[in-house]
């Protein structure tokens, strides 16, 4: 049976693809009773339980060996599941080492089956990889590393001979576990000596990319224990000339592996591997920042500022926390510089069009993250302990003064796109007005505006563009007087008005085209005739006198008469 290829595709579509290791064991348990129900190996009855255990002499269907990987698989994901559950609840580790233990022991038992002659030499070696897998996990969790070690080297050297024996297709699968236990490897090699092994884990992190959640997870853990340690050696820091003591435990880790961080960030191969490692600083500097909020309390901060009212500064523990603050403010400054360069990028190429089935990037987009930036610039004017800084303060408006030129500049080519060419000339002398005035305040601080985008570059990219527009507004305004020609001028009337007259009419290849009016509308027609009856004052009607008379004098009897029918 080929062992990792069934383990990967059942983790693959039961939970594990989210992480969800309690979905698995269900499926795992309910696919080990259709296992018993199919082969007839049922433990006993509903009164009473006789175990049963699978033997070489009955190994006459692969589907034996598949119980007890099954039942290995089960252990093994309740343990997981119980490792995440072990970080709130520290008890449930207990039984998370009983069940990898278990793990273990079906493990070996299907080993020992796969020695029998019936069983080809790839499930044999197969099978010792899983087992030698899930005993290094268990040494893992034990924190026996010199052993883990050794278990994760005999199950990465199976793989690797078992990858080079096969096709690329089928070599995928053990390449693919070979990488997730080279961290483990790497880890554990620390932990018993070799310092070189943080500096592999590091260039793991930056190779793990996006799309492998688990193991990006895996390294973060291991990359932030072995911080840990470190960390006791650290005991205070320096910003701006002020040397502030850190007693958290969770801002050393977070301050001793920042340059690790920002050096990853830069040597980063892609967009989204950069993103994520953005993110993952974000996320640590706001831990970091709520464990510094928590120690400021109202009392203990009233009484380090009457402690060192007399100097004029902030508290230490307040000083921590306008450097944190600093920090996180310029690594989202950095995040969004860097969406806004590949954004540019985009825009300049042009060719990311409706073919990609993606909307193209508007300069609409680059004002927005520019904004969001200058805010941040605000922000960190106003943090506590920097007020009385004058070269942070100056350093901080010139770096405003930047990205304030470039907002304008894209600002100006929103409306270049609906050519409103007076308001863009308008703001692209803005531009070179806030430029120049970089320029000129620039001179001791060039290290500090090194990192920020070249104002030179936006100055020449500028008087570029303003010849650009005047040329386009001409051409606009000889396209204006052309329009107003007769042959071009549309004068509303519908198509079926105007057959005689040719007129360039676009709206006619549209789904605006007028052909017609509709509703249409009201015309005058000749009313119906009115008929007077003039004849009627000429008419001489007869005399009705006497029938008047008549019946005037029937009175009761004619009443009777009329009764039984005689008639008059």
């Amino acid at each position: 049976i080929p062992v990792l290829q069934i383990v990967k595709e059942s983790q693959q579509q039961h939970g594990l693809r989210h992480g969800d290791f309690q979905r698995y064991r269900g499926y795992c348990s309910r696919r080990l009773r259709r296992l018993r129900k199919t082969l007839n190996f049922k433990m006993g009855n509903r009164h009473k339980f006789t175990g049963k255990k699978v033997t070489e002499e009955i190994l006459s269907d692969n589907r034996y060996l598949l119980l007890i990987l099954m039942d290995a698989e089960r252990a093994w994901s309740y343990a997981m599941q119980l490792k995440q559950e072990a970080n709130t609840e520290p008890r449930k580790r207990f039984h998370l080492l009983s069940r990898l233990r278990k793990a273990v022991k079906h493990a070996e038992e299907l080993e020992r089956l796969c020695e029998s002659n019936r069983v080809d030499a790839k499930t044999k070696l197969e099978a010792q990889a899983y087992m030698a897998y899930l005993t290094g996990m268990l040494r893992f969790e034990h924190q026996e590393w010199k052993a883990a070690m050794e278990a994760f080297n005999k199950c990465k050297t199976i793989y690797e001979k078992l990858a080079n024996a096969f096709t690329e297709e089928q070599a995928v699968l053990y390449n693919q576990r070979v990488e997730e236990i080279s961290p483990n490897i790497r880890y554990c090699a620390y932990n018993i000596g070799d310092q070189s092994a943080m500096n592999e884990l590091m260039q793991m992190r930056l190779r793990s990319g996006g799309t492998e959640g688990l193991l990006a997870e895996k390294l973060e853990a291991l990359i932030t224990q072995t911080r840990a340690k470190q960390a006791a050696t650290m005991s205070e820091v320096e910003w701006r000339g002020r040397t502030v003591p850190v007693k958290i435990d969770k801002v050393r880790i977070f301050l001793l592996g920042l340059a690790d961080n920002e050096a990853a960030i830069v040597q980063a191969e892609n967009e989204e591997t950069k993103e994520r490692l953005f993110e993952s600083l974000l996320s640590e500097c706001r831990d970091a920042i709520q464990a510094v909020r928590e120690d400021l309390k109202p009392d203990q901060k009233q009484r380090e500022h009457s402690l060192e009212n007399d100097s004029g500064k902030v508290s230490n523990i307040q000083y921590l926390h306008s450097y944190l603050t600093y920090i996180k403010l310029s690594t989202a400054i950095k995040r969004n510089e860097s969406m806004a360069k590949s954004l540019q990028k985009a825009l300049l190429q042009q060719q990311r069009s409706e073919e990609d089935g993606k909307r193209t990037p508007r300069p609409q987009d680059l004002i927005r993250l520019y904004d969001i930036i200058l805010q941040n610039l605000v922000e960190l004017t106003q943090l506590p302990g920097l007020e009385e800084d004058k070269n942070f303060q100056k350093e901080i408006g010139l770096k405003t003064l930047v990205y304030k030129a470039y907002r304008c500049f894209f600002i100006a080519q929103s409306y270049v796109l609906v050519k409103k060419w007076s308001e863009a000339l308008v703001l692209y002398e803005r531009v070179l007005k806030y430029a120049r005035e970089v320029q000129s305040g620039a001179g001791a601080y060039t290290n500090s505006l090194k990192e920020l985008p070249d104002v030179q570059d936006l100055i020449t990219q500028v008087n570029a563009e303003k010849y650009s527009l005047q040329a386009a507004a001409i051409l606009d305004a000889n396209d204006t007087h052309e329009t107003e020609s007769p042959s071009q001028v549309k004068d509303g009337k519908p198509l079926s008005e105007r057959f005689e007259t040719f007129c360039l009419d676009p709206s006619l290849v549209s789904k605006q085209v007028s052909l017609v009016h509709f509703p249409p509308g009201f015309q005058p027609i000749p009313c119906k005739p009115l008929f007077f009856d003039l004849a009627l004052n000429h008419v001489a009607f007869p005399p009705l006198e006497d029938k008047v008379e008549q019946k005037a004098k029937s009175g009761l009897t004619g009443y009777i008469k009329g009764i039984f029918g005689f008639k008059s």
